[in-house]
Order: C-alpha cells, then structure tokens, then sequence
C-alpha cells in the first residue's frame, strides 16, 4: 500500500476549500482517507488563516514514508515543515558568452573579416594537444582521410 498526503477538495462551487489528508494512493482523490492532517482554504486572504496543519502528526506520516504531492509538498514547505535550504549563489556560466557576443556586436565594424594562415607545425601541435585532451589518439590515417588531405588546400 502506498501511502500518499494529498489534497481533498471540499466547499462548494466556485468556493474552494481542501483538506490535507492521508490516503492510499489507489483511492480516488475525493474518497476514504486514513487521516486528515489539516485544512487550506485558497480563498482566505489572511494567511495564518489560509492553512492549518498538525504539525506533529505530519512529521510521523512523512517519517513512516507517505509521499506528499507536489501542490502539499509547497504548502509544507511554507508552514515550514521541511526545512529551508540555505541559500547558495550559484555560478552562471553562460555569462562569459553573452559579453564575448554583446562585445563582439559592439565591435563588429572596427574588426577584420579575414583568415589568417598558421604554420603547419603549430597548426599539427595544436590538433594534438586538442585531442590529448580529449584522450584520444591517432595512430594511423584511414584511406578517406588520407584522400581528404590531399583534397585539403590553404584558405578552405
């Protein structure tokens, strides 16, 4: 038996009001329920009145392994059932990107539309040192790839 903490719906048409209860989650939503742990009425505009819950017993349902639904779950999480997570800044790194592009825009006439040449040496040094970090080496060239170096020429 699976045990969910979800909401039943009471009141009447276009008046709202739910009740937070205990139920297996092969009964319909609106059906038998093991327990009622508390009562949310949407409407209110106070909001201590908004929500009661009993605390204590939901601790013990949660620690016995009920799951709450995802809508109960977030009315937890402001009677403070769970708790908070600190906060944590976390890194954006898509940042560099977006001012590398908005400089690059800035700058998009004062830059030059050219190709410049490497030497070949560099250019050699450059792929290995790319593939090693990547853990990939090459030992030999296939037949397709020794035809498209020769195909190959400067400026392409």
């Amino acid at each position: 038996m699976a045990v969910v903490i979800r909401l039943r719906r009471t009141g009447r048409k276009n008046l709202p009001c739910f009740r937070i209860t205990v139920t297996d989650s092969r009964f319909p939503r609106d059906g038998r329920s093991l327990e009622t742990l508390g009562l949310y009425d949407p409407l209110r505009k106070d909001l201590a009145q908004q929500l009661k819950l009993d605390q204590e017993r939901t601790q013990k349902w949660l620690a016995a392994g009920a799951v709450p639904s995802e809508i109960v779950q977030s009315l937890f999480k402001r009677m403070g059932v769970f708790p908070k997570k600190p906060l944590v800044r976390r890194k954006r790194p898509g940042r560099k990107k977006v001012i590398a592009a908005r400089t690059n825009r800035k700058n998009a006439k004062k830059l030059d539309n050219t190709v410049y040449v490497v030497p070949e040496a560099i250019d050699k040094e450059v792929a290995k040192l790319k593939l090693k970090s990547m853990g990939t080496t090459i030992d030999t060239l296939t037949a397709a790839q020794v035809k498209y170096m020769a195909t190959w020429s400067e400026g392409t």
